[in-house]
């Protein structure tokens, strides 16, 4: 009999809502995090939307809410602005989220669910029967150790070594990496109540960000493409740059700064194989255009842990019972993500005037919505040689 049903490698939001509803449907689960602490150090802007969360059964503890926030400020090259309700602003606004206390209040949920958790413990390789993947030989405390399940996944993030273990393709294009550096600054003197999206030249390929902590705290952070970058350092000399000719900004101080990288590519062809799951940056499923990944990885957390359950009462973790998840969280995500990758394509080519344009026409037009779809059709009614490679979606 295997030790367990289900491990979890990775205790961010998708491993810990994955070990969650698959222990919450009667499967033994084991989650383990090679950090010492769950959450820490933060490695995201910290943002989310509030209506997804009912959906995967998340009640935000106060510890875990940073700032609420009234809405988005998406800015122009050219400094004109286009607010945005929290309503209308999508899935990074309004919430700022306190990411050390989020993320042990999703592992908390998964423990109290059933799942155990180790900590300071790395998986350093999967085991295999042919091409079965039958557990994962981990290293804990300076001890290895075999450890059998029926399921491996791989919550393991953008530098996921479950997913290259088990031979599922998981390679990005440099165009489809996203280098981001961020400070949490204080001492500032800004709008707390929006979160702010700059656009164009000074983030080329990406964008500027400011997501309110408190009244004089934020993190103000930029994502490049890895394409537009000469030298690895040139993300934080724009970042710099542009914290110094800010006047709200170039007093503050940096409390922390973090760096890292996310994927913003179209959705890959696999996540699942015989014994083994991707989920979250691991398997890809991060919003091509913000960088975003918490609500998606909550979400195919959710259908993973479901149809891991299921699949403990079947005694069947193949690949064709795993189908069941890769055709949920496609069904779930998949539409939206490979839009937003097509929308990410040609907003990585638009020139500083093209973005002003932009902004001037949603200002003059207005959107019902923060989607593509609706950002594309406002923009068709002004400016039609803009949208003309988006077609297919209008």
């Amino acid at each position: 009999m295997p030790d367990y049903d289900v491990v979890v490698v990775g205790a961010g939001p998708a491993g810990s809502m994955t070990a969650k509803w698959a222990a919450k449907g009667g499967a033994r689960v084991l989650m383990i995090e090679k950090r010492q602490e769950i959450g820490s150090p933060v490695r995201c802007g910290e943002g989310i939307s509030r209506p997804w969360l009912d959906s995967v059964g998340v009640k935000l503890d106060s510890k875990s809410v940073a700032r609420e926030v009234k809405g988005a400020n998406i800015v122009a090259p050219n400094g004109t602005s286009f607010y945005l309700s929290e309503k209308m602003a999508g899935n990074e606004v309004g919430i700022v989220l306190d990411r050390v206390f989020f993320d042990k209040l999703l592992a908390h949920d998964a423990a109290k669910a059933g799942a155990d958790l180790v900590l300071k413990t790395s998986a350093i390789k999967l085991l295999k029967s042919g091409n079965k993947v039958t557990g994962v030989k981990i290293k804990s405390f300076g001890e290895t150790k075999d450890i059998k399940c029926g399921c491996v996944v791989g919550a393991d993030g953008y530098e996921s070594q479950v997913g290259r273990w088990a031979g599922i393709n998981t390679n990005l294009a440099p165009r489809d990496i996203t280098t981001c550096f961020q400070y949490r600054l204080t001492n500032i003197n800004y709008d707390p109540d929006y979160c702010e999206f700059v656009l164009g030249s000074k983030a080329p390929g990406g964008y500027i960000w400011i997501f309110p902590k408190n009244e004089d705290t934020a993190n103000v952070g930029i994502g490049m493409q890895l394409t537009k970058l000469k030298d690895p350092a040139d993300v934080k000399k724009h970042l710099d740059r542009f914290v110094l000719a800010d006047p709200r900004l170039k007093k503050g101080k940096p409390l922390e700064l973090v760096s890292g990288a996310v994927s913003i590519c179209a959705p890959i062809d696999k996540t699942v194989g015989d014994g083994v799951l991707l989920v979250g940056d691991a398997a890809r499923q991060i919003d091509p255009i913000t960088g975003g990944g918490i609500s998606n990885s909550c979400k195919a957390g959710k259908v993973a842990g479901e149809v891991l359950a299921k699949a403990t009462t079947e005694k069947n973790f193949s690949a064709q019972s795993l189908q069941r998840y890769e055709k949920g969280w496609r069904d779930l995500l998949e539409n939206n993500l490979y839009r937003n990758w097509m929308a990410k394509e040609k907003l990585v080519t638009l020139t500083d005037d093209a973005f002003n344009k932009i902004i001037m026409t949603l200002n003059q037009v207005g959107v019902e919505k923060m989607s593509t779809f609706a950002i594309l059709k406002a923009i068709q009614t002004k400016h039609p040689e803009l949208v003309k490679e988006f077609q297919e979606f209008l």
